[in-house]
């Protein structure tokens, strides 16, 4: 048996029970080897829970650890670049949760580091391996769709207005929905239409968030609960998009309110998040209509998982850990790779620049 790709998970929190622990579980071909988090008593609890021996509080000691191979890096975003970079510097593949860091010259250092040091890097763009939103890139790059002419982006939470911890400052989390939620968005349209040219974006925020959920005090938040941009492509096309974290109304059993749109010469997709086992599709003289994914875009060829099997919007995300690990396995790049997270990273940049200087900003093309 070919030995197992042996994974270390760093922060061990709500994001890596949703997605990471239940993706490696699933991969026959990889192990959970060693977990770290600065909560000692949350990563007692995981060490007993998950059957993981190795613990530790150091990020350090797992990367230069001779039990690990990988790491998955589910931090807060302040802390992300001296952790990828450590495990750049010591063979260690990564697979980053976004935003990569809190810039794009954060990010750029990062990626040319795991680059140079021939590392398997990955950032984590959970909604790439959304049944429809595969569908629907399959349907734009053979034709059916047309020439693409717009993108529609929308992302609307019905979150509670007190405090997110760490998520609400900026010099610990860069922006708020911004860098949160509409970066994936934005990775959405580069993935399908290409580099984008120029945009203009802004934010805003409307909820202080002065106070935890429990009601005591907090220092106000200085993020953005809401941000929008427009744009061109390169190649034409133009796109719109918008989040925000306090529409009201929008809980959809928690998966919230989510629309990626393209509309091409010949016919339109719409993929939703709460339904990602279908698109929404039509073209000139009717109406958008459910229209099933194929058997063959519903997981990745090869993947274990049963697509049948657990509620859809959630049992994709497993498909995160089964490109990493199987990039490690093929020694190849994954993909979505950190040169990925640095292009969305310049576009989110670019969006807070625009809102300083009221004006539209290029985006420069990046060199791989």
């Amino acid at each position: 048996m070919t030995k197992k790709i042996r994974i270390g998970v760093v922060g061990v929190g709500m994001v890596s029970d949703y997605h990471h622990f239940p993706g490696i579980a699933l991969d026959p071909r990889a192990e959970l080897a060693g977990l770290c988090d600065t909560n000692e008593e949350l990563l007692q609890e995981k060490s007993r829970e998950l059957g993981v021996d190795f613990v530790t509080t150091q990020p350090q000691e797992l990367i230069r650890s001779d039990q690990i191979d990988a790491i998955i890096v589910a931090t807060p975003n302040f802390t992300h670049r001296d952790i990828c970079l450590e495990a750049a510097a010591h063979g260690v593949h990564v697979m980053c949760e976004k935003p990569l860091a809190l810039s794009a010259n954060e990010v750029r250092e990062m990626y040319e580091a795991a680059r140079d040091n021939q590392i398997v890097h990955m950032t984590a763009f959970t909604y790439r391996f959304a049944p429809s939103m595969i569908f629907m890139k399959h349907l734009l790059k053979t034709g059916v769709l047309g020439t693409p002419r717009h993108f529609r982006s929308q992302r609307f939470l019905d979150l509670p207005e007190t405090s997110w911890g760490w998520r609400q400052y900026s010099e610990l989390a860069g922006a708020g929905d911004l860098f949160d939620m509409t970066i994936h968005r934005i990775d959405f349209a580069i993935d399908l239409l290409g580099p984008l040219k120029s945009i203009s974006g802004g934010v805003a925020r409307f909820a202080e968030r002065d106070k935890t959920q429990t009601g005591e005090p907090c220092r106000p938040s200085d993020v953005d609960d809401w941000s929008a941009l427009i744009g061109e492509f390169e190649s034409g096309a133009v796109g719109v998009w918008e989040g925000t974290t306090l529409a009201r109304g929008y809980q959809l059993k928690g998966f919230g309110h989510e629309w990626a749109e393209i509309n091409g010469s010949e016919a339109t997709a719409v993929y939703r998040m709460h339904d990602p086992n279908h698109l929404l599709f039509g073209k000139t003289g009717g109406d958008l209509e459910p229209m099933l994914v194929p058997d063959e875009f519903l997981k990745p060829a090869g993947s274990p998982r049963d697509p049948t099997q657990g509620e859809p919007g959630t049992v994709f995300r497993y498909d995160l850990v089964w490109e990493f690990v199987s990039a490690i396995a093929e020694n190849r790049p994954a993909d979505p790779c950190f040169f990925d997270g640095l292009q969305a990273q310049i576009v989110a940049d670019a969006v807070l620049q625009s809102q300083q200087d009221r004006a539209w900003i290029d985006i420069a093309t990046e060199p791989r």
